[in-house]
């Protein structure tokens, strides 16, 4: 990705309007990825790079209306989106970069990020910057409603031993980013490494 973003921000703003119409039925696959972050009433969560906020509602429900639930996307045509669909109502919208957010060190209880990571520009750096503002102890989930092989057949592609979100990839990148892996699912119906933020 380009140090300026545009080319993140060009791509998903060329598809902001009608992106949740390709995915209509993915609402499922978000609530479930949130229920196994074990949040609890009144945490602090965000989910970064939101994009239209499809995670925003789960994630409320997760929290309850004493918790803060923040949603920080790079491309504003996609937090227009969010606002259009009404999910600002379920969650605080941030035109932010998760490589330097505006956000106190140790100041969330979890991080939910789906189809993040590769669109990430320096993604060591980026989860590390994710790891900043979560407590120890704090959980990162990575969730993409497809697996790698569903999604690469989707987009005609190949995997490639390269693949950020294969295990022997991701756990490495993880642990030299502040946080552990402790589950990894790559099934067709879903990915998801959870993670929790080392000390």
């Amino acid at each position: 990705m380009s140090d300026d973003h545009t080319d993140v921000q060009d791509f998903f703003s060329a598809r902001a309007t009608g992106w949740d119409g390709k995915f209509p039925n993915d609402g499922p696959a978000y609530a479930a990825a949130v229920g196994e972050l074990g949040l609890r009433e009144g945490d602090r969560v965000l989910d970064a790079g939101c994009g239209t906020g499809r995670a925003l509602p789960p994630l409320r429900a997760a929290v309850g209306p004493s918790g803060l639930v923040l949603g920080a996307d790079l491309t504003p045509a996609m937090l227009h989106e969010a606002v259009r669909a009404g999910r600002d109502r379920d969650g605080r919208l941030l035109l932010a970069d998760v490589a330097a957010l505006p956000l106190r060190s140790r100041s969330l209880d979890a991080v939910f990020g789906a189809g993040l990571i590769s669109h990430l520009r320096d993604p060591a750096d980026n989860l590390r910057e994710l790891a900043r503002v979560v407590r120890p102890g704090g959980v990162l989930a990575l969730f993409h409603p497809i697996g790698r092989a569903a999604l690469a057949a989707r987009q005609g592609r190949q995997i490639t031993p390269q693949d950020l979100r294969a295990e022997p990839n991701l756990r490495p990148l993880l642990a030299g980013s502040g946080w552990r892996m402790t589950s990894y699912v790559d099934e067709d119906a879903r990915f998801l490494a959870l993670a929790v933020r080392e000390d």
